[in-house]
């Protein structure tokens, strides 16, 4: 088979990371990871530096990228408000796409990362199990915006799309601004740290509601599927980890893990109560011999409490993609487990 060249966007978070060690371990991929920070090239792996704001950046950095047969787009810019969103990223998606179609003649596939924002999951409770052929909502949604940009592009093109919703992505990385498992284990560690038991930080109603997860690896694997499966294209799809759990069972197993009590939920900002925690996890860091990693690297307390505030089932149909052909599953319980053991093991966390 030709080797295919992978243009992943967004390559520093958590989704685009984990995509590129797939790609890795998969062989047959030569690789180029698109960032503002850039990274460290090596093997079949290529960084590149790029502000994807800027148009004439944008085009002047991937004039040379001739050879991509497949963009994997992945990348996010956060704002205060929804409608704030569209803009900057429906812009990133553009200019990618533009800079890349001009100069890549064997373009195959587009991938475009989205999420449950398509069924109003941030909006409050929706239909549940969603299905990728629910009725949409009222916008502003980039999610929605970046489909519909795809689908008048690909009706003049040769090149094909998939889009991937997944639940909570749950993964390693830092600096992240959507990273869960960061937040539960510095979370844990500091309440650890401090003699204090492990509670629930959200709202009564989301320790009870139904939830899920999408392991990083999982959705890795199912993003490659859908852009190279010829049945797959032109199509969305719901992955998760294939089961479904409710805080209240899952919180203290997690707590079992780092040796904590449990006490009863108690409401609270994580963004208020944790912003305050910085000299104390410089002095953990010290104290523990931990990779220093500065706080602000190691977790994002907004998006802990955006997702523990859902006091309402949050669960999509995933038959779609099962029917379609992809019957992987990562059972949730040891995902999450396996994640805080890498975090020790990294020297992440204590």
């Amino acid at each position: 088979m030709a080797l295919r060249t992978a243009l992943v966007v967004g390559a520093r978070g958590v989704i685009g990371g984990r995509l590129i060690e797939h790609l890795e371990r998969e062989g047959g991929w030569s690789i180029i990871g698109l960032s503002r920070r850039g990274g460290f090239s090596q093997g079949a792996v290529r960084h590149v530096a790029v502000d994807l704001l800027d148009r004439d950046d944008t085009a002047a950095k991937l004039a040379g990228l001739t050879g991509v047969t497949h963009i994997f787009y992945a990348a996010y810019q956060d704002r205060a408000s929804w409608a704030e969103l569209v803009p900057p990223n429906v812009a990133m998606l553009t200019n990618t796409v533009d800079a890349i179609e001009s100069v890549a003649p064997n373009l195959e596939h587009i991938s475009l990362m989205q999420g449950y924002k398509v069924y109003g999951a941030h909006l409050g409770p929706f239909s549940t199990p969603a299905r990728e052929d629910d009725p949409p909502h009222m916008p502003p949604e980039f999610n929605v915006d970046q489909q519909q940009f795809l689908e008048r592009r690909q009706s003049e093109a040769a090149w094909s799309w998939s889009a991937l919703r997944p639940s909570v992505v749950v993964g390693i990385g830092l600096g992240n601004p959507m990273n869960l498992a960061m937040v539960i284990a510095v979370y844990a560690s500091i309440s650890k740290e401090l003699g204090i038991p492990f509670r629930f930080p959200g709202k009564f109603g989301a320790y009870t509601s139904l939830i899920e997860m999408t392991d990083s690896g999982l959705l890795a694997e199912a993003t490659v599927w859908a852009a190279t499966n010829p049945g797959s294209t032109n199509q969305a799809y719901n992955i998760t980890n294939g089961d479904m759990f409710r805080w209240s069972s899952m919180w203290p197993k997690i707590a079992a893990f780092f040796d904590l009590e449990v006490a009863p939920p108690l409401p609270m900002r994580l963004t208020d109560v944790m912003s305050d925690k910085a000299e104390l996890w410089d002095a953990m860091v010290a104290r523990h011999s931990l990779t220093k990693t500065p706080y602000s690297d190691v977790s994002s307390w907004q998006f802990g409490d955006f997702v523990f505030s859902w006091d309402y089932d949050v669960i999509a149909d995933t038959s779609k993609s099962r029917r379609a052909g992809f019957h992987k599953y990562v059972d949730s319980e040891a995902m999450f487990l396996g994640i805080f053991q890498r975090l020790r093991d990294q020297r992440l966390i204590p």
